[in-house]
């Protein structure tokens, strides 16, 4: 990447410190210096190139571990994997601070480190950023629900819709039913509203068991005191609608330990 100063040296510096990098962690080129004029005013800005000679994931966790830092967490970053993707492994002396609420905080750690191993990248290199297993229990968890939920949209013959995930967890519950004999999966919405429904393969015609109701011996009784308070007009009644289809199912039905 190309940085500019009065100097060569300011263009250095503020490469450097636009990179978050130390000098022993970059390859510096020249490509012109200063030009200067009368009384010594720059004519034209120095430019310099500047290469980080650290890897992706290497870059990556150096930017997690300022960031503790910054906000105060006891935390240690530690590259695990990059071949086929960067994975890095988080221990901090509180980890429910850094997952948060259903991995949400983590979640975001992540992304942040994937956009800083992929600066100046043609291709994107998949980032996973973990603390003491929570990915894995998480993942457990999606897909002992997407076999639960698969199972009761056969049962009913209805679709099945799960609360919004972001793509890593709805992922986890498309491959978890791919095999599936039963029911097929898609995603609906739009971001950061997304979500997986579940739908079974042979559905049922919906049961209208609000009207059966009046078939009922126990519910005649009501039916003609009500017929004889508003002068027999029964449509007037308003009428009861029964439900088109499942709620929303929650990603953490289960009871599941995270």
């Amino acid at each position: 990447m190309e940085f500019t100063g009065k100097s060569i040296d300011e263009a250095v510096e503020n490469g450097l410190k636009e990179l978050g990098l130390e000098k022993n962690e970059v390859e510096i080129t020249v490509i012109e210096d200063a030009v200067k004029g009368f009384f010594g005013k720059v004519k034209k800005l120095a430019k310099v190139n500047i290469e980080t000679n650290l890897s992706s994931g290497a870059r990556a966790v150096k930017f997690l571990e300022g960031l503790f830092v910054k906000l105060g967490v006891n935390a240690k970053a530690t590259l695990a994997e990059e071949k086929e993707q960067i994975v890095i492994d988080v221990v901090a002396e509180n980890s429910a601070t850094l997952i948060g609420y259903r991995g949400e905080v983590l979640d975001s750690l992540q992304t942040l480190a994937g956009a800083v191993a992929n600066i100046g990248k043609k291709n994107y290199i998949r980032v996973v950023v973990n603390c003491e297993g929570y990915r894995e229990k998480r993942e457990e968890t999606l897909i002992a629900l997407a076999k639960k939920l698969a199972d009761k949209a056969v049962k009913y013959g209805r679709d099945v819709s799960l609360e919004p995930m972001n793509p890593y967890e709805r992922r986890i519950i498309h491959a978890a039913l791919i095999d599936s004999e039963t029911v097929k999966t898609t995603s609906e919405g739009k971001e950061p509203n997304r979500y997986v429904v579940i739908v079974p393969n042979e559905k049922k015609p919906q049961s209208d068991r609000y009207n059966k109701r009046d078939n009922f011996k126990g519910n005649r009784g009501k039916k003609d005191r009500f017929n004889k308070r508003d002068g027999g007009k029964r449509e007037d009644a308003p009428k009861r609608k029964a439900p088109s289809a499942f709620g929303t199912f929650l990603g953490n039905s289960l009871k599941t330990e995270e």
